[in-house]
């Protein structure tokens, strides 16, 4: 979870990767009319996010009725947001990826083809209620450590380290 920029889709796919499980990206779950109102410079509202929220939850439940991880990238901004997606089903971990203002603003003006305009980052992290229940990693290092931090942070084994191993993964 975290603001536009934090790159919760890079690192999101590629733990994914390394664990072996089934990735989501949060934006390609948004109803049509979020995505048109974030392209259009209109941040959401609370009911904006409902839906999305609703059908992410369903996807989190849905993978734990089935004994099935998965690794979801969404914003997640507001406590009731991620209450919502942990009542989903137990075991629910957050990873909170967190950049300053500066940095997550060089990436949005470098990033291209993404319907959320720059310019709603101020609006992102007005709405930004930091988690106490988190692991928080600092997204300034590369994505393959920002994995690694998180990897070991949960107490995860990444499929690599299973095979050198021998090892089951969880």
């Amino acid at each position: 979870m975290g603001v536009a920029g934090a790159g919760k889709s890079t690192v999101g796919s590629r733990l994914a990767a390394a664990l072996g499980w089934t990735f989501y990206d949060g934006d390609d779950l948004h109803p049509a009319a979020n995505v048109r109102k974030m392209a259009s410079g209109r941040p959401l509202d609370d009911a904006d996010r409902r839906p999305w929220l609703e059908r992410l939850a369903g996807v989190i439940a849905r993978h734990a009725r089935r004994g099935e991880p998965a690794v979801i990238a969404c914003s997640a901004l507001k406590r009731a947001y991620r209450d919502l997606l942990a009542a989903a089903a137990p075991g629910v971990r957050l990873v909170y990826l967190k950049g300053s203002r500066e940095l997550l603003a060089e990436r949005l003006r470098r990033r291209r083809g993404h319907f959320l305009p720059p310019r709603l980052l101020a609006s992102q992290l007005a709405a930004l209620e930091e988690p106490d229940d988190a692991l928080v990693v600092d997204v300034s290092a590369p994505p393959a450590a920002l994995v690694a931090a998180i990897v070991r942070g949960l107490g995860l084994v990444a499929r690599d380290e299973n095979s050198r191993d021998g090892g089951e993964e969880r």
